[in-house]
């Protein structure tokens, strides 16, 4: 399936893209999830999902710290998103939003919150690994905004 790139977007009222998360979002500072909006969902769009993922992280897949599924193609607003939809592990294997953690003096990381637009239903809660490779040729469209963090 071909990839478009048009309209999807996911913005956020607590950050700007490439704009530092605040304190209250960190792991060990709040854990408060960021307010999410989407918007530009594409017509034949049967799902969405979301993935919070830092690469940064010194680990062989970086950090994933959230994973939702099940996702109404006509939401716009995810800021209850982890109490209405299915949450999938994060990196550390809990169904829950992780906040930003690095470690100290790891310097600044960078948090992709990933929107994708999906021809199909995900079935169950798959690790960020497995939903990739079970439904990258199942996603319609992607996009992220990218917020990021550094404890010093």
């Amino acid at each position: 399936m071909p990839l478009n790139i048009q309209d999807l977007t996911i913005t956020s009222a607590d950050f700007e893209p490439l704009g530092k998360l605040r304190d209250e979002h960190a792991g060990d500072k709040g854990n408060v999830l960021p307010r999410l909006t989407v918007s530009g969902v594409p017509a034949g769009t049967k799902e969405l999902a979301v993935i919070c993922h830092d690469p940064d992280a010194p680990l062989a897949n970086g950090f994933t710290h959230w994973t939702v599924y099940g996702i109404d193609p006509s939401a716009t607003d995810l800021s209850d998103a982890q109490d209405k939809f299915r949450v999938g592990p994060n990196g550390g294997g809990d169904k829950q939003y992780y906040g930003p953690q690095p470690p100290a003096g790891h310097g600044l990381h960078h948090y992709y919150f990933w929107v994708y637009a999906l021809d199909t239903k995900v079935e169950g809660t798959p690790t960020r690994e497995e939903f990739l490779a079970t439904y990258a040729g199942n996603i319609i469209e992607q996009n992220r905004i990218v917020g990021l963090y550094e404890n010093k």
